[in-house]
């Protein structure tokens, strides 16, 4: 790379954002855990959260040519980095999918199962500041409503609630503020893997977390579920849509999320909230795993289609989801059977990137995506 060290391994999660003279610039995560090995390189920064660990992101300076210009790492020393999410104020917010806490054994010096913040227009190491309030879990994405600043969360567990932050400060995340559960009104503790309609509403309310960043445990689900939140099978993937251009939920702003794992045959589920209305409703349920094998990272595409980062079984696919909740075959990884990640659009809509988890490599589709099947 760019900083003289060799580019990791494991790219994950990823946004685009606009750069000067026309170029793109890529914000990456890396799911580096400090068991991968020594042979797989992880982030090199001259200031890590943790010394022991590898994980991290690396950013990527894009031409309008499509050719890479420059990379570097951009944060590092945390562990499997896996998704985040992009913030309205020109920032990626990089989270960690692990919880681990120093122990005698590990090597490890500081708390994991946070968020970190990475400025796009960074041109070294950020200092990692962990965003202690916005909870100590295992993180995968985030979102943030850009009309009321609040952010919302996702759990890759089992057992994993829907989680949304209210800023002490909006678009001042390290500035603290109040961690709450999305509660189904009138199911409360209810498993939402099986037992919904496509496209029935329902109302929400959220519940606060009493203790966001317990230092020995991972038990902030355990709180939300003991006060009623509703359990998603492993929240991944989540974007907002601003619903502007389109006449659905009277051009209210909407997220979809993704419960890798949920759905009668486990090939997963798309969830949409509408914050306005505060309601949530099944919008895609995989029938079978054929159709769709466990969506994770998730995009909303210029020409107003989903696309999905399948991480399942043997091949895996980009899936398109249309408006009306269709699926359908956007793209298949042909050189193996490692996942798709991070898929985000060029800020001028005409170049898709993605990420094919191992070996690493990010590539770039292009249009012009002439109808909503690209």
């Amino acid at each position: 790379m760019s900083d003289g060290n060799l580019e990791p391994s494991n790219h994950d999660g990823m946004a685009a954002f606009p750069g000067p003279k026309n170029t793109t610039i890529l914000v990456r995560n890396h799911e580096l855990s400090n068991s991968t090995g020594t042979r797989v390189p992880g982030v090199e920064v001259p200031n890590p959260y943790d010394p022991i660990c590898r994980g991290g992101t690396t950013t990527l300076i894009v031409g309008p040519d499509r050719q890479l210009i420059k990379q570097f790492g951009s944060l590092g020393g945390t562990i499997r980095n896996c998704a985040g999410g992009l913030t309205p104020w020109g920032s990626w917010i990089s989270c960690e999918e692990d919880t681990t806490t120093p122990s005698p054994t590990n090597r490890v010096i500081k708390p994991h199962g946070y968020n970190f913040e990475v400025p796009a227009s960074a041109t070294s190491p950020v200092d990692p500041v962990p965003l202690v309030a916005m909870g100590r879990f295992n993180h995968e994405a985030v979102a943030v409503d850009p009309e009321t600043g609040y952010v919302y969360q996702t759990e890759d567990r089992g057992d994993s609630l829907f989680y949304r932050f209210i800023p002490t400060v909006p678009g001042q995340l390290k500035e603290g503020g109040i961690l709450q559960a999305l509660r189904i009104i009138g199911r409360p503790g209810v498993n939402t893997n099986s037992g919904f309609v496509v496209g029935q509403k329902l109302g929400v309310d959220w519940v606060n977390i009493p203790d966001p960043n317990p230092t020995t445990t991972d038990n902030v689900r355990v709180q939300g579920r003991n006060l009623g939140a509703a359990q998603f099978n492993r929240g991944e993937g989540i974007w907002y849509n601003d619903n502007k251009d389109k006449k659905d939920n009277n051009g209210k702003g909407e997220f979809y999320f993704t419960a890798t794992s949920g759905g009668p045959v486990g090939g997963g589920q798309v969830w949409r909230y509408i914050p306005g209305d505060e309601t949530i409703e099944l919008f895609v349920e995989s029938q079978s795993k054929d159709e769709l094998d466990m969506p994770d990272n998730i995009v909303v595409a210029p020409f107003g289609d989903l696309i999905l980062c399948e991480d399942g079984n043997g091949e895996n696919f980009l899936r398109g989801v249309t408006p009306n909740g269709e699926l359908y075959n956007f793209a298949r990884n042909a050189l193996n059977d490692s996942e798709f990640a991070g898929a985000c659009f060029s800020p001028d809509g005409r170049t898709l990137f993605v990420n094919i988890q191992t070996p690493g490599i990010t590539v770039a589709i292009w249009g012009p995506w002439n109808s909503n099947r690209g």
